[in-house]
């Protein structure tokens, strides 16, 4: 009789202590609930004054959850062997002495960061600081209006506004090839006049005067912040009614490469990228921004003649290469050359580029209608493009990230790119 009780006794104390503990921690739970939901609160309240109701403060404080949740198991997928990496042979590669420093930063960075270093997005009309805090974009491209109306000093000034709150710094791009194509210097508050066209520093004083040209716009590109400029445009046209031909040195394959290769020079020794452009050569194709363009020619007629430009930049150490939209069938008989893995294998292999490559801007309407359900920037990046030119830089993103986690794209290809891409910013000083 006496055990029973004891044991009666003891059972009670059991459950008289279960009960105290879980009173605590339902007390702790609703404490920490209402610490969040004040949390927030006061948070909301501190930028705008806004005063949230329970229903959203909830909302919130789930979505809080469910992001927490996703980013998580998005780090849990980036354990990645970098010793493939590390020890494959790059000697012959333009940037090998930088890969080792670049291997590092990727070492520390998450894959939504890596996959922001592939997009070279078009500049934001607002908020662009919030989007490079939160998307880590791997550069911007800027045109004429982002120039318009801003002075040196107030362009300056966001510039390092953009590189302050990018963890790791920009590429800030624009195209100023002189003639019809100029972003900065169509405005008289960067320059008294616009610079001249290939064709006309030509007729003034050869390529000398062409070279003297490139430096002056390297000066006044870096002197606002900017450290990319997206020429030489290298396409060989020789047609005036060409729809390139204004834009191009105007004469046949040799002289075209010898321009291409002194244009690529001085920018090397000025410490600014150069992007050579439209691979594998325009031709006298219509303009792939509004149609589409299908090259019809012989494979021999590039080789002898488009081709030759790029091959002399790329012995000068040209560091990207912009792929053109052209339907070029005798590389790819179905797919324009942005988005076509055997155009990307040609520039690899045949011509043995081992830089950035790049696209044009995917918003073109000469890929709309080749593009898979929307996801133009997955497939660049599956067809071997490093870098992406993208209007639509968010969504794409969070595109190509999507990819990479159901294995459409696998992380190794994301961080081959990645790497090129640290490297050229090693190289060129941006980081």
């Amino acid at each position: 009789m006496k055990n029973n009780k004891k044991s009666i006794i003891i059972a009670l104390i059991v459950l008289i202590i279960i009960g105290i503990l879980f009173a605590f921690f339902t007390i702790y739970k609703i404490n920490s609930n209402n610490f969040t939901k004040e949390k927030y609160k006061l948070g909301i309240q501190t930028e705008d004054n806004t005063v949230l109701n329970e229903e959203t403060i909830n909302e919130m404080v789930e979505q809080e959850a469910n992001k927490y949740i996703e980013n998580t198991a998005i780090e849990e997928k980036t354990q990645y062997d970098y010793n493939s990496l590390e020890k494959e042979d790059t000697s012959t590669e333009l940037f090998n002495e930088y890969y080792a420093k670049a291997i590092e930063i990727l070492k520390t960075m998450s894959l939504e960061e890596k996959v922001g270093q592939l997009f070279l997005a078009r500049y934001p009309e607002e908020n662009v600081n919030k989007e490079i805090r939160e998307n880590f974009p791997g550069g911007y491209i800027l045109f004429g209006k982002d120039f318009k109306n801003e002075t040196v000093e107030t362009i300056n000034k966001k510039i390092r506004d953009n590189q302050n709150n990018s963890k790791i710094k920009l590429i800030l791009g624009v195209d100023e090839e002189g003639g019809e194509v100029v972003r900065v210097s169509a405005y008289k508050q960067y320059k008294d006049s616009k610079f001249k066209s290939p064709q006309e520093l030509d007729l003034e004083g050869g390529i000398d005067k062409i070279i003297e040209d490139s430096h002056e716009k390297t000066s006044l590109l870096k002197s606002l912040g900017l450290n990319l400029n997206l020429v030489p445009v290298s396409d060989v046209s020789t047609n005036t009614d060409s729809f390139i031909f204004k834009r191009t040195y105007g004469k046949n394959a040799e002289e075209t490469a010898m321009y291409s290769k002194s244009i690529v020079k001085a920018m090397n020794e000025d410490k600014m990228v150069s992007a050579m452009k439209h691979f594998p050569g325009y031709g006298d194709n219509v303009d792939t921004h509004t149609e589409v363009a299908i090259d019809e020619r012989d494979l021999s007629q590039f080789v002898e003649s488009d081709l030759k430009p790029f091959k002399a930049g790329i012995v000068e150490g040209v560091p990207i290469i912009l792929v053109n939209h052209n339907i070029v069938k005798c590389m790819d008989n179905d797919l324009p050359s942005s988005l076509s893995k055997s155009v990307h294998e040609y520039l690899r292999k045949e011509l043995n580029f081992s830089g950035i490559i790049l696209t044009d801007d995917l918003a073109m309407d000469a890929v709309k209608e080749y593009v898979d359900k929307g996801k133009a920037a997955v497939q660049a990046i599956i067809a071997g493009n490093d870098m992406i030119i993208s209007s639509d830089f968010v969504r794409q993103k969070g595109e190509v990230l999507e990819a990479v986690k159901n294995n459409t794209i696998s992380e190794d290809t994301i961080n081959r790119a990645a790497r090129r891409i640290l490297a050229c910013k090693l190289a060129y000083g941006i980081i």
